[in-house]
C-alpha cells in the first residue's frame, strides 16, 4: 500500500535543501519505489511531502540518503514525520 510521509525540518533553508538533492545526485531520476515528491519553505523551515509505493522503501532511502545527507547539508536535525497510508493516487 503507498504511503505519504510528511517530513517538517525546523530551521532548515530550500538551499539547504537544494544541497542535499545535489549530494543524492538523483537527477530526473527518482529512486526506486518513489511516486511523488514536493518541498516548500514555512514559517520555522521546510516540509517535504513525499509518496512512496511502501514505507519499506522509503526507510531504506531515508537511512541511505536522507539522513546522511541533510547532515551534511547542515540541516539541525531530523525531520519531525508524519506517515499516512495513502487511499487513492493520481499521477503519471
Amino acid at each position: 500500500m503507498a504511503v505519504a510521509i510528511e517530513m517538517r525540518f525546523s530551521g532548515a533553508t530550500l538551499e539547504q535543501y537544494d544541497e542535499v538533492m545535489r549530494l543524492m545526485a538523483l537527477g530526473d531520476t527518482p529512486p526506486a519505489g518513489a511516486l511523488f515528491h514536493w518541498v516548500a519553505a514555512t514559517d520555522d523551515g521546510i516540509k517535504v511531502t513525499d509518496v512512496w509505493e511502501t514505507i519499506e522503501q522509503f526507510n531504506a532511502f531515508a537511512q541511505e540518503n536522507i539522513g546522511p545527507n541533510t547532515q551534511k547539508a547542515g540541516f539541525a536535525g531530523p525531520p519531525e514525520s508524519t506517515v499516512y497510508e495513502v487511499h487513492n493516487y493520481l499521477g503519471h
